[in-house]
């Protein structure tokens, strides 16, 4: 038998009762999670990647020489009247901005003219002085494909459904709304969208918040604080990292999506205790994403899920990525993998990334959420 909360082959495939005699009965595909492969790049490739750089820093340096004799003229300030001081800027920081990043920011850093759909509008530039400020822009406007951005459902456009039912309620209830609600209150609209999205995750309650990366880093420390143990992923967010350390909380540290590493920081905390007093933690919460953004990894849920019902600790999920990206029906890893959104205790999403939105929520039983909410309410941080 495998152990609760980890899908067989056998299981992928779950069948529902069919209503009717003649009704087929519907199908859903659960996923196991798989092993990480990263591709590595091929030896051409990488060598032709690092001499390109070479030649651009040796070039650097006999260009910086040309400037000492005034061959070529300085890019960017430079720091007077501090003789005796150490540079505020690291030396080889410049260097690299004005003599490598610079020639380069041609092809990475154009104005963008247009809403980041499936194609994208870009302006022509022209290479200009040797200023930091050289380009000069052109008329005209290039179409490209959009692979590097948000916006996963195409829902941010300026003309469709999204866009026309954004300015009937804008129509309706202006935009003073994106204030905090201790400035003006909670209102009709902000409790259909959190019933909304609480039925959309397949939790009891939800919170809204004006701002994806507040979400996490506010919340956090309404969680847990001093005498709580707080076990994060090596890869998670800056957000949750920011909340962690706000919290007040024991921070362990496991390492990027390795299960059996997660296990060996609980034992060694569960059985060390807390630091000084060596009593146990009044509350364990393991923080992990949903899908790695910059790794392009999904958490193994299944087994973290294990894991907690295991030793007793609460599970926080950040789905900002997999909300609306992943599953059958876009509801994030849980269903991806077909585990029950009641085995995890806290889930935290973004309207950011696939919903072409801002803000977030967190979602979870009834009485998480009111006790949240007034914790966040008593805090300074709701005015910030």
């Amino acid at each position: 038998m495998p152990p609760a909360g980890v899908q067989t082959p056998a299981d992928r495939m779950v069948v529902e009762p069919a209503l009717d005699k003649n009704q087929k009965p519907k199908q859903k595909n659960f996923h196991v999670p798989e092993p990480e492969e990263f591709e590595q790049a091929p030896l051409l490739i990488a060598l032709v990647a690092y001499l390109n750089l070479a030649l651009l820093v040796v070039f650097g340096y006999i260009r910086d020489f040309m400037r000492m004799f005034g061959y070529e003229c300085t890019v960017g300030a430079k720091e007077w009247g501090n003789e005796g001081f150490p540079p505020l800027y690291h030396e080889f920081e410049s260097f690299y901005h004005r003599n490598v990043y610079h020639r380069g920011s041609k092809l990475t850093a154009a104005p963008l003219a247009g809403v980041p759909g499936a194609e994208i509008d870009i302006i022509d530039r022209e290479w200009g002085d040797a200023s930091l400020s050289s380009f000069k822009l052109s008329d005209k406007k290039r179409r490209y494909l959009n692979v590097g951005s948000y916006n996963y459902l195409g829902f941010a456009q300026n003309d469709g459904y999204c866009s026309h039912q954004t300015v009937k309620e804008i129509r309706g209830n202006g935009c003073g709304l994106a204030s905090p609600r201790k400035e003006l209150g909670t209102h009709e609209i902000h409790r259909q969208l959190e019933t909304l999205v609480a039925e959309f995750v397949g939790k009891e309650s939800a919170l809204v918040f004006g701002m994806g990366f507040a979400t996490n880093s506010l919340n956090l420390p309404a969680l847990v604080d001093e005498g709580c143990l707080l076990i994060s992923d090596s890869l998670n967010h800056s957000c949750i990292i920011l909340g962690a350390r706000l919290s007040g909380a024991k921070i362990a540290v496991f390492k990027h999506n390795d299960v059996e590493d997660l296990e060996k920081v609980l034992k060694r905390h569960i059985v060390m205790g807390q630091t000084r007093t060596r009593r146990p933690w009044r509350k364990i919460l393991i923080c992990v994403e949903g899908l790695y953004s910059m790794e392009g990894t999904m958490c193994n849920l299944p087994a973290i899920v294990e894991l907690k019902k295991k030793y007793k600790a609460y599970l926080f999920i950040d789905e900002a990525h997999s909300i609306g990206a992943m599953g059958e029906t876009g509801r994030g890893v849980s269903e991806h993998f077909g585990v029950d959104t009641t085995d995890i205790d806290i889930m935290m999403g973004t309207f950011s990334k696939s919903f072409g939105a801002c803000g977030g929520y967190i979602a979870s039983s009834k009485v998480r959420i009111v006790v949240t909410f007034f914790k966040i309410l008593g805090s300074t941080a709701i005015l910030s």
